[in-house]
């Protein structure tokens, strides 16, 4: 099979061209968090300063590897990610920005504990696949990309994924007894 889509290309945060501000995260039960996104353009200069602002508010919040815009009010399908420095990462394509991300192969389903920021206080566990291609477009260009990951980077981009379209890791767990309390706060 040929990739219609190149991969991520070398694209790093630097590409978009403007600096990100830190924006405040808003906890469950905000509405934006259970709403589905809407479609962006990823060239609108808006979305370009949003893809930097999560980039930014990602790097500055401890533990955290990907953030989507509902995460920070604004009901759209951005988000960033980046597992570079999580011990459970094996493939890394390093700090990125997908737009209009989907889903077009899942893999290799394990179950998985979770946590987020909008839900500080509770993890849970979530089965999800190990095994996934996503695609999506870059922030700035527009430029459509073909995503391969493996491991936590694929559960990170599901997680981001699922806040883009309304969903809260809560919304993927098996029950109640699959929630717990966080024991490290960060």
């Amino acid at each position: 099979m040929i990739d219609e889509y190149p991969g991520l290309g070398g694209w790093t945060p630097d590409h978009l061209g403007v600096a990100g501000a830190v924006r405040q995260v808003v906890s469950a039960p905000d509405p934006v968090l259970s709403r589905p996104g809407v479609e962006v353009d990823p060239r609108d200069p808006e979305i370009v300063q949003l893809a930097a602002d999560l980039v930014a508010t990602m790097r500055v919040s401890p533990g955290c590897v990907g953030l989507a815009a509902p995460q920070v009010g604004v009901g759209v399908q951005v988000f960033s990610v980046d597992v570079t420095e999580h011990p459970k990462a094996v493939t890394v394509h390093g700090t990125f920005v997908l737009c209009n991300a989907r889903v077009v192969e899942a893999t290799r389903w394990r179950p998985g504990r979770e946590g987020c920021m909008s839900v500080p206080d509770l993890t849970g566990d979530v089965k999800r696949a190990s095994r996934l291609v996503v695609e999506g477009a870059l922030p700035g260009t527009g430029e459509p990309v073909r995503l391969v990951t493996d491991g936590f980077e694929a559960r990170a981009l599901q997680h981001e994924i699922d806040h883009c379209a309304g969903l809260l890791f809560l919304d993927r767990v098996a029950g109640a007894h699959a929630i717990y309390q966080r024991k490290v706060y960060l």
